[in-house]
C-alpha cells in the first residue's frame, strides 16, 4: 500500500512524500550553525564555511553546496598584494582561477546558537581572522527574531610590526544551486542606503522565478577607514579569473554602475562585495558584512493561497526590502548580541552545569528556525471563520492573538514533513513556552480551532488499508498539514494510521494548556481553552471502556510510538490520562467550575487506584496490562505524565497523582536498565528494556533511543532529585549525536546501538528546554522557603 501510494505521489503527481521511506536524506557530517531568524527561511553554513543547506521555500530543503558562495581574503603590504586565498578547503572544478585549498589545520570552528565563530590563522602572515556569525534569534522578541538576515563580523588581528591592508570579499550566486538558477531572467544591481548617519552598500541579486521569487542582498557597512566595492555580475560557472585579478590588483573591486543584463536560459550569475580597511601594526580591525534574503510573499505547494511572512509587518511585502533589511541588520547586530549574551550568560557562567549541557541547550535551538519554520502574518481583514472554519468563531481571543503575533508552524522533521505534529510538539513545546510564549499560545489557538471543526472527508490509511474520516470533531489533529499542500486548510497530512483513535493527542492538548497558563498566567487564554479541554476530554472518555477511571489502549500502535503495539491499560497513555485529569481539576478550580471539578476529581480517584493496581509491579510501571510477552517491558517514557505535573508544580503533597516513592523507584530502574544497561551507559536511554537487561525488540521503536524522549526523561529525573542521573542520561545522547555520529545541527529522532539512525533534523529534541525549566525551578525552591510564584518564569 505504501509503495503504491509513494509511486503515485512522487512519480505521477510529482509531489514530495510527507515521509519518504524509500529515499531518505543521506547523512552529511558537515553542517554548522544556520543563518536567519524565525520563519523567514534559513541558510546553513558548514563548519568548513560553505553555504550548503537551503530552506527558503516553506518546508522545502535543498542540500547543495554552492561553490561560488565564498569568503576570500586579500592582504596587501606597502602597496603590494602578498596573500590572497579563498577561505575554503574545497578544490572544485569550477572557478579554477581562484586560489583554493585552504589548509584546515589553520582553521577552527565554534558554535553556540544563534552565533558561530570561524577562526583562520593565515599561514606565514602573522594575521588571524575571526568571522563571527550572528542571527537575530532573541527570546521574547517578536520583531527582530523574524528577520531573514545573518551578519558576519570579521575581526582582524595583525601581529606584524607593520600595517596591513585587509580585504574580505563575499561572493554569492544568484540562487540556491537549483535548476531555477539557470531558468533565465535573473539580474543583479548595486545599491547604497544611508539612514541615521549610517551607510551600507552592496549588491542585490534578484531571483525572478514564478513561484516564490526572492532577492538576496550582500552588503557591507561603510564607516571611517573602510571602503566598500563591488562587482555586479560574474559567471560562477567559468574560471572566475576576472574577479580574482580585479581583487588581486589593489584589494578592491571595480564597482561598475548600473544593473546587470538579464540572464539567458541556461546561464547563471553571481555577484561580489568587498570591504577593506588598513590594520595598524600590532593592531586590530573590524569589517562588517550581511546576507539578506527577501522572500516576503509565499505559497505552499498547492499554490492556493498567498501568505505574507511575519517580517513584512515591519519591512513591507513588495519584495524591495533587502536594502532596508541590510541596513537594519548591520546597525542593530550589536544590540542583538547584547541581548543574546544577557540571555545565555547565567547558563554559561553556572559552574555547576557541565559544558556539554550548555552546548546542547543552545545549539538544539537551531530547529526553531531551521525546521522548515514559517511565521506568517494574517490579512488585516481576516475573520475567524476564514482562518479555521466555524470552530474559530468560538474562540473569542483567537483573532487578536493571531493578528498580533502571527501564525507559527514548524515541521516534525526535515524528513517527516508535517507541520506542528502535535504528539511530538508536546515534547518540543518547552522551548517555545519558555522563550517565545506568544508563539506557543498562537499555535495552541490554531489547534483548538481545528478541534472544534468537523471534517467529513474520508481517505484510506496506509497501515491498515481502512477508510475513515480525516479528522473528527472534538479530536486533536495529528498535524496541521503538508507544506507541499495547503497547511491549516487541510490538516492531518499523516496517513499511516487513523489518528482519531490515538490515545495521547487529546491529553497532550490539555497538559499543554495548563502548563502554558501556569507559566504565563494568561487568564484569557485559559478561559478560551477551557471549553476545548472539556470537549477533547469528553472524547477521550470513550477509551475508558470498563469505567474504572483509566483509559485503555486499543491493541495497536495508537500513540506517538506509532510502531509499538500497546494493549489495555498502559504506563505511557494511562499516565498522561491521569495527569490530564489532574490538570482538569486544577483548571476547574481556577475558573470556579465546581461541577467539572467534582466530575474529574471522582475520575481521578478511581483512575489512580486502577493505574497502580494494574501496572505497578513493585519496581516500575509495566509497559501495559496485556500480559503479553513484552507487557512487563521497562519503558523509558513511562513517567511522561509526571514530567508535566512536575513542570507545573502539581506533583507533591495533596496534589500527588503518582506516589512519589513509585516515581523515584521507576526512574532508578530506568537508569539502571535502560541507561546503564544499554551500550555501557554511553548512549542515553533505550525506549524499551526487558527486565532481564535485553532491549525490547518487539518493534523497531522499542529498541531505539529517542533523543527528545531522553531529554524529557532527564528533566523528570532532575525534578525528582536524581540530578546526576539526569545529566548522565542526557549526556549519552549529546555525545552520541554531536560527537560520535557527527550529526551537529541535524539531531535525529532516533538511533540504535549499532549506530543506525532515523529521521534527521527532528523537532522532539527541543525538549531539552524542559531540563532547564526543571533546573531553574529547583534553584528557585532552594533559594526561597516560600511557595514558588504563580508565574515561575517571570517572578
Amino acid at each position: 500500500r505504501y509503495f503504491r501510494w509513494w509511486y503515485k505521489k512522487t512519480r505521477i503527481e510529482k509531489k514530495l512524500a510527507f515521509i519518504d521511506l524509500l529515499c531518505a536524506v543521506p547523512l552529511q557530517q558537515i553542517y554548522g550553525c544556520p543563518l536567519g531568524g524565525i520563519g523567514g527561511g534559513t541558510i546553513t553554513r558548514s563548519w568548513r564555511g560553505e553555504f550548503c543547506r537551503w530552506q527558503l521555500n516553506p518546508g522545502k530543503y535543498h542540500y547543495k553546496t554552492v561553490i561560488a558562495d565564498q569568503f576570500t581574503v586579500c592582504l596587501r603590504r606597502k602597496g603590494q598584494t602578498v596573500y590572497q586565498q579563498v577561505l575554503s578547503m574545497e578544490k572544485p572544478s569550477a572557478l579554477q582561477g581562484w586560489n583554493w585549498g585552504y589548509c584546515g589545520r589553520y582553521a577552527f570552528y565554534h558554535a553556540l546558537y544563534p552565533r558561530a565563530w570561524m577562526v583562520y590563522e593565515l599561514p606565514g602572515q602573522n594575521v588571524v581572522l575571526t568571522c563571527r556569525q550572528v542571527s537575530p534569534v532573541i527570546p521574547h522578541d517578536y520583531k527582530d527574531s523574524s528577520l531573514p538576515v545573518g551578519v558576519f563580523i570579521w575581526e582582524v588581528e595583525n601581529g606584524n610590526e607593520e600595517a596591513v591592508d585587509v580585504s574580505i570579499m563575499f561572493t554569492l550566486q544568484n540562487g540556491m544551486g537549483e535548476k531555477e538558477d539557470t531558468s533565465g531572467g535573473h539580474w543583479n544591481e548595486p545599491f547604497a542606503l544611508q539612514d541615521g548617519g549610517e551607510q551600507v552598500a552592496g549588491v542585490l541579486l534578484h531571483h525572478c522565478t514564478p513561484f516564490n521569487p526572492f532577492t538576496f542582498a550582500v552588503a557591507a557597512r561603510e564607516k571611517a577607514g573602510t571602503v566598500v566595492t563591488h562587482l555586479t555580475a560574474f559567471n560562477p560557472a567559468g574560471s572566475g579569473r576576472e574577479v580574482w585579478q580585479d581583487l588581486l590588483q589593489d584589494g578592491k573591486l571595480e564597482s561598475p554602475a548600473g544593473k546587470s543584463k538579464l540572464t539567458e536560459k541556461g546561464e547563471v550569475t553571481a555577484a561580489a562585495v568587498c570591504v577593506s580597511c588598513t590594520v595598524p601594526a600590532r593592531g586590530h580591525g573590524t569589517l562588517e558584512m550581511a546576507l539578506v534574503w527577501d522572500m516576503p510573499r509565499v505559497h505552499f505547494g498547492s499554490k492556493e493561497k498567498l501568505h505574507l511572512r511575519r517580517y513584512t509587518r515591519f519591512f513591507g511585502s513588495d519584495g524591495d526590502a533587502a536594502p532596508a533589511l541590510s541596513h537594519y541588520a548591520l546597525t542593530h547586530y550589536e544590540e542583538w548580541e547584547r541581548k543574546i549574551e544577557a540571555w545565555q550568560k547565567p547558563v554559561l557562567e553556572d559552574s555547576q552545569l557541565p559544558s556539554w549541557y550548555k552546548s546542547a541547550l543552545f545549539n538544539e535551538l537551531y530547529f526553531m528556525t531551521d525546521g522548515g519554520t514559517v511565521w506568517l502574518e494574517l490579512p488585516p481583514d481576516s475573520l475567524p471563520e476564514d482562518l479555521q472554519g466555524p470552530g474559530a468563531a468560538k474562540l473569542s481571543h483567537l483573532l487578536p492573538v493571531l493578528q498580533e503575533y502571527g501564525r507559527f508552524a514548524y515541521l516534525e522533521g526535515q524528513e517527516y514533513r508535517m507541520y506542528n505534529t502535535y504528539d511530538v510538539h508536546f515534547y518540543a513545546s518547552f522551548a517555545l513556552i519558555m522563550l517565545w510564549p506568544k508563539l506557543q499560545i498562537s499555535l495552541q489557538y490554531d489547534i483548538a480551532a481545528t478541534v472544534l471543526n468537523e471534517d467529513v472527508q474520508t481517505r484510506q490509511y496506509l497501515m491498515c488499508g481502512r477508510t475513515a474520516q480525516v479528522k473528527l470533531k472534538n479530536v486533536v489533529p495529528h498535524d496541521i498539514g503538508d507544506p507541499d499542500d495547503e497547511p491549516w486548510q487541510r490538516v492531518n497530512a499523516y496517513l499511516m494510521h487513523n489518528t482519531a483513535n490515538w490515545k495521547d493527542l487529546n491529553l497532550k492538548f490539555v497538559l499543554q494548556v495548563y502548563r502554558d497558563y501556569y507559566l504565563t498566567q494568561d487568564a484569557l487564554y485559559l478561559q478560551d481553552m477551557w471549553p476545548v479541554c472539556q470537549a477533547v476530554m469528553e472524547s477521550e472518555l470513550k477509551f475508558d471502556t470498563d469505567g474504572d477511571g483509566l483509559i485503555e489502549n486499543g491493541g495497536f500502535a495508537d500513540q506517538t510510538y506509532d510502531a509499538w503495539v500497546v494493549s489495555g491499560a498502559s504506563a505511557y497513555c494511562g499516565g498522561l490520562w491521569l495527569a490530564a485529569v489532574r490538570m482538569m481539576c486544577e483548571m476547574a478550580e481556577v475558573l470556579g467550575d465546581t461541577e467539572t471539578w467534582q466530575k474529574y476529581s471522582n475520575i481521578l480517584q478511581k483512575g489512580k487506584e486502577a493505574y497502580e493496581r494494574m501496572l505497578w509491579n513493585g519496581k516500575y510501571y509495566n509497559y501495559d496490562s496485556s500480559r503479553s510477552n513484552t507487557s512487563s517491558s521497562i519503558m523509558s517514557d513511562q513517567c511522561a505524565g509526571q514530567w508535566f505535573l512536575g513542570a507545573c508544580g502539581l506533583d507533591q503533597g495533596e496534589l500527588e497523582v503518582f506516589p512519589k516513592s513509585h516515581v523515584v523507584s521507576a526512574l532508578r530502574t530506568i537508569f539502571e536498565k535502560n541507561v546503564m544497561g544499554f551500550a555501557g551507559g554511553t548512549m542515553g536511554a533505550v525506549n524499551g528494556m526487558r527486565p532481564d537487561g535485553v532491549p525490547d525488540t518487539s518493534s523497531v521503536q522499542s529498541s531505539e533511543v529517542w533523543v527528545g524522549v531522553v531529554y524529557a526523561l532527564a528533566a523528570t529525573m532532575i525534578q525528582e532529585g536524581l540530578v546526576q542521573e539526569g545529566f548522565h542520561t542526557a549526556e549519552g545522547c549529546y555525545r552520541t549525536v554531536w560527537e560520535r555520529l557527527g550529526m551537529a545541527f541535524q539531531t535525529p529522532e532516533a538511533y540504535c546501538e549499532k549506530k543506525i539512525y532515523r529521521s534527521l533534523a527532528y523537532m522532539r529534541p527541543l525538549s531539552i528546554w524542559s531540563m532547564q525549566l526543571a533546573l531553574e525551578s529547583k534553584a528557585r525552591q532552594a533559594s526561597s522557603p516560600v511557595p514558588p510564584p504563580k508565574n515561575p518564569l517571570h517572578p
